[in-house]
């Protein structure tokens, strides 16, 4: 029997359909299938003359808005909450990179002046897709589901509401001193990741979070402010804010 995610008091068998760990990796398989069967259903066959601009329009609008969405309701979803742990950090700056190559391609598909060059950009969109997704369930679904304070449920249900268009209610205050040290950086990290730019978060620590800043550091090195509001001797409120202008 496997304990609980953080802050649910659901009972579950590992490995089988009531694991969280099984359910978030079928709930992403199919999103990933969608997303990969419009892109070759758009790009399997070179379009006739006339219908050209028809197609490259479809495909510009496809990745713009479909994809694109995917991959920054992602970010903001599982790659935030592993970002801030160091066993998955560089996992998340691999993930990452390739999430910067396909918005290229992407800006390169809306770019395109003709059919048969965003179908060439599209099909290599594609291409990059399949090990990207592969990585994404097979390699980042299990780390975060050993990540202390990682709650995947919590994590997929706020990913579903990104992709249909929804907003995620946010609190502007994050108090950790309830929370065991280990899954305290996630759940920073991921309140962090969901600002935009020029927003920011008090935390509320029982001591002064300077590995927490360090970590601020190696991953965010000038897009963050850090501002004490309170230092201690019991609280401590840091203001926490992204910088605009920085992704």
């Amino acid at each position: 029997m496997t304990p609980p995610p953080p802050d649910t008091h659901d009972v579950y068998i590992e490995s089988t359909e009531t694991d969280p760990a099984v359910q978030a990796r079928s709930a992403l398989h199919q999103i990933h299938q969608r997303l990969r069967c419009r892109l070759v259903t758009l790009t399997e066959v070179d379009p006739p003359a006339e219908a050209g601009e028809t197609v490259r329009a479809a495909l510009a609008s496809f990745c713009a808005d479909d994809l694109r969405r995917y991959l920054s309701a992602c970010d903001r979803t599982l790659y935030a909450t592993a970002s801030g742990a160091a066993e998955t950090r560089l996992l998340v700056r691999a993930l990452r990179t390739t999430a910067a190559v396909l918005d290229q391609y992407i800006v390169q598909v809306s770019k395109a002046d003709d059919a048969a060059t965003a179908t060439a950009t599209a099909r290599a969109i594609e291409a990059t897709l399949r090990p990207h997704f592969a990585v994404e369930r097979t390699v980042l679904l299990p780390a975060l589901v050993s990540l202390p304070g990682a709650d995947l449920p919590t994590l997929m249900s706020d990913l579903d509401t990104l992709l249909d268009g929804g907003v995620l209610t946010e609190t502007p205050v994050v108090d950790v001193r309830e929370i065991p040290h280990g899954r305290r950086h996630p759940r920073i990290f991921t309140r962090f990741a969901r600002l935009t730019p020029g927003e920011s978060f008090t935390l509320i620590n029982n001591h002064d979070p300077k590995p927490l800043h360090r970590e601020f550091e190696a991953t965010h090195p000038g897009a963050y402010t850090w501002e004490y509001v309170e230092s201690g001797p019991d609280r401590w409120q840091i203001r926490i804010g992204r910088v605009p202008g920085r992704p």
